[in-house]
């Protein structure tokens, strides 16, 4: 049946295939199978065993059951299967999903950015489009209206801002919450199975030691990377789905082929009903059985919206239907027995079969835990690019799959925090309290963002919105509730989690949005650069010097401290920004924005890198070869249409230059010329310009010029070239400012602990810039300055 299913979506997709084939969308659906749902094809472990904990009692009834079964049937079509796969899956932000894209789809649309250096040239790239959303349409003009109305309020409302920010970095802190809580409760859940060979008293020596050998081998293979071991995780998942499907076919028609009537949902309203408090607060046992339907969303980056379509509707939520209901008619017939409801899963499974799918469940479960980490280390990199997190050292564990990384700092972190808690809960009903409570966070907060999206973004009625946002939300806020009754039975620590990582994350970026503030304030007038000459008042040596910022127009105030400060400087000064936009990928021909500061003598240049929230930085070697290619064309670009002759100039020419490898920018150096965008910063107006680029050899990490004789070359630029290629040559330096923060005297106590304190203890233990953009340690300098703010 499910193989029949799997062949009807399939053929369903084709016809709605434009450019992808059969073979390229059945093939993710495959792959998606053991990266996304490894953890919502677990959840049959412990769903029955935590909902029948819940205080409802002993003697249960089928009546009971039937409601139980209602309730998981609902929740597992409604939230998973309506909300997720038909609904949310849409607003993907030029492919990728999870709370951030939604935030940075927000930020487009609305001037809501919380990122301090954005510029008018960034909504020129090609993935800023505002109607790129997959759910877009066009609404009637009064609703026009009112998204115009919101989004004026929202752009007005400094206020409304920082709650979406929260918002958005509260759903975050959740995400890394169920990080450490998932692995534990899966593992745990998943060796629960020795309670029915041995004797209790043994089963608590045995299960918790196990239990952690388990995970710290989980965490200890993580620097491997995903690539390594993933062909096994989607055989694993499918294997597990097979065998709870087939165990659930079997109880159904032994124990009780009547259990479909519990589909309907009468007997969901007659169990709350009946069992009133006991029935509300079941609802924490019944919310784990849509745990993981965040990780279709989040994960959607790595794969497309049809090929998770088609594994969740043709494979995983069959299964999962089935196994339920397997668990309902076993249930049913053994309802009389007390240690049925203690023993959960297992106790449905026929005695035979137990050992093999206790080996099965390991798996699978180490396959969920692994799905999440993975998550966990995706989200943490987006809040790092996007100034919500402190610098992370990010290791790109494979060179051909785009957003496997392994970041050592959090996945020690997250060992210790999954150890601390599976050694102090010991079982899985408090361990389901806490993921719980972290699992309904998120979905509440993408209910809250996606009506924002449906009205911003797509342009809906808004009533569509509304409707989405009570309907949705209404469900969630019961689960929420039931949730919150069960603080003091293990639901407090993913609040203590989200608080202190909710803590660190917006104490970094206010640390790090006032520090920007003070550099604009501060940064040097032109006139002072005009006024101490082409020398820069000091000697000039050979060799390019980059000079970090975060600036993308002015001179920092830093420069004059280096100046101050140095004896000499590089014949070749590069002011350069790396800063990150609201999109998920920047296109490698739009990453470089080139321009001058000063008159042509100076050489002195700018440029602004910019990079994707989901962009892997690139090694120091190709960096550098880019980055001096890019100026090289913005200097052939600028011969030939910028004239420079008033050396009073102060406006900054900046020029949109694609990047190319050696070898390609050497045959387009001999085949032909290439295009490139070449506009002022302060507009929004591109004018097409038509360059040829110089020639790059590399050979043993060093890259060598060659400028080709063009007549569209003049001699003043052919000679600054030349002098590009000799700086080159000679060597490059990164130059960098090591800034200290510092309330000043008479600042609020509050404003004293956060900056003196807390920011200061985060810059301190975090990774230095230098390590973060790669840079050479033997090519590097570093001048400190304090900031008072």
């Amino acid at each position: 049946m499910l193989q029949c299913c799997f062949l009807i979506f399939s053929f369903l997709g084709f016809w709605v295939l434009q450019k992808d084939s059969w073979r390229t969308v059945l093939t993710l659906a495959y792959q998606s199978l053991g990266v996304v749902y490894g953890d919502l094809s677990i959840s049959p472990l412990y769903v029955f065993r935590s909902t029948f904990g819940e205080g409802i009692g002993h003697s249960n009834t089928n009546e009971e059951i039937f409601g139980v079964l209602s309730l998981v049937f609902w929740s597992v079509t409604l939230v998973p299967l309506v909300k997720y796969v038909f609904i949310v899956l849409k607003a993907d932000d030029n492919g990728e999903g999870g709370t951030f894209a939604l935030y940075s789809l927000l930020c487009r649309h609305a001037k809501v950015n919380s990122l301090p250096n954005c510029q008018l040239a960034d909504e020129e790239l090609s993935e800023y489009k505002k109607d790129s959303c997959g759910g877009g349409g066009s609404g009637v003009s009064s609703d026009r209206g009112f998204a115009f109305r919101l989004k004026s309020t929202l752009e007005k409302r400094k206020v409304l801002q920082k709650i979406l920010l929260i918002l958005a970095l509260i759903g975050t802190c959740m995400v890394i919450g169920d990080g450490v809580l998932t692995p534990a409760l899966s593992v745990f859940s998943a060796i629960s199975g020795f309670e029915l060979s041995m004797s209790k008293e043994h089963h608590a020596y045995v299960e918790v030691p196990v239990a952690c050998i388990i995970l710290v081998g989980l965490f200890a293979l993580q620097h491997y990377g995903t690539h390594r071991v993933g062909f096994l995780f989607a055989p694993i998942v499918i294997i597990w789905l097979f065998c709870i499907s087939a165990i659930g076919l079997y109880n159904i028609f032994f124990w009780n082929p009547q259990i479909y009537r519990a589909l309907c949902p009468i007997y969901a309203l007659r169990f709350i009903r009946k069992t009133q408090m006991g029935g509300w607060m079941a609802l924490g046992g019944v919310l784990l059985s849509i745990t993981g339907s965040e990780a279709m969303f989040a994960d959607l980056g790595h794969f497309s919206q049809l090929s998770i379509q088609i594994a969740f509707t043709s494979v995983v939520y069959p299964s999962l239907i089935l196994a339920y209901m397997g668990q309902a008619a076993y249930l049913s017939r053994h309802h009389e027995v007390e240690h049925a409801y203690h023993f959960g899963f297992y106790v449905s499974v026929p005695e035979n079969l137990r050992w093999p799918v206790l080996v099965i469940a390991v798996f699978a479960a180490v396959v969920g835990s692994q799905a999440i980490i993975t998550g966990t280390f995706s989200i943490i990199k987006q809040c790092s690019a996007l100034n919500c997190f402190p610098r992370v050292k990010v290791v790109h564990t494979s060179s051909k799959i785009h957003g496997q990384i392994y970041i050592p700092e959090i996945n020690w972190l997250l060992m210790l925090l999954t150890l601390a808690v599976t050694i102090g809960f010991r079982n899985t009903q408090h361990l389901g309290h806490a993921s719980g409570l972290a699992v309904i966070t998120v979905m509440l907060v993408t209910t809250c963002l996606m009506s924002l999206v449906i009205v911003l973004c797509w342009h809906q009625n808004v009533l569509f919105a509304l409707t989405f946002v009570l309907f949705f939300g209404t469900i969630e806020s019961l689960f929420f509730s039931a949730s919150l009754t069960k603080f003091l039975q293990g639901a407090w620590v993913p609040i203590a989690l989200a608080f202190v990582f909710m803590t660190v994350m917006y104490v970094w970026h206010f640390g790090t949005l006032k520090k920007y503030e003070f550099d604009v304030q501060n940064k040097v007038s032109i006139n002072w650069l005009l006024g101490i000459g082409p020398s820069i008042g000091i000697v000039r040596v050979r060799g390019v010097g980059l000079i970090h910022t975060d600036l993308v127009s002015g001179i920092p105030v830093i420069f004059s401290h280096f100046v101050t400060n140095l004896p000499a400087f590089h014949q070749i000064l590069v002011f350069l920004c790396i800063k990150h936009v609201p999109v998920p990928h920047v296109r490698p021909e739009e990453r470089f924005l080139v321009g001058r500061v000063g008159p042509r003598n100076f050489r002195l240049y700018r440029c602004i890198v910019r990079y994707g929230y989901r962009d892997v930085h690139k090694d120091d070697v190709e960096f550098e070869n880019d980055l001096l290619c890019s100026i090289a064309e913005f200097i052939r670009t600028g011969s030939t249409e910028i004239s420079l002759n008033d050396e009073i100039e102060t406006i900054e020419r900046m020029t949109v230059v694609g990047t190319y490898s050696s070898q390609t920018i050497s045959r387009r150096g001999e085949n032909g010329d290439n295009n490139a965008d070449n506009f002022d910063s302060e507009e929004t107006s591109s004018e097409l310009k038509e360059i040829k680029s110089p020639q790059v050899i590399q050979q043993k990490k060093q890259v060598r010029f060659l400028v080709p004789e063009s007549p569209k070359i003049d001699t003043e630029a052919n000679e600054e070239l030349e002098e590009v290629m000799e700086a080159r040559e000679a060597g490059i330096a990164y130059i960098i400012g090591h800034s200290y923060m510092k309330a000043k005297p008479g600042s609020s106590t509050i404003k004293k602990i956060a900056i003196n304190f807390v920011y200061e203890f985060l810059r301190r233990n975090s990774r230095a810039p230098s390590f973060v953009l790669g840079v050479p340690h033997a090519s590097s300098l570093e001048v400190g300055m304090m900031y008072q703010w």
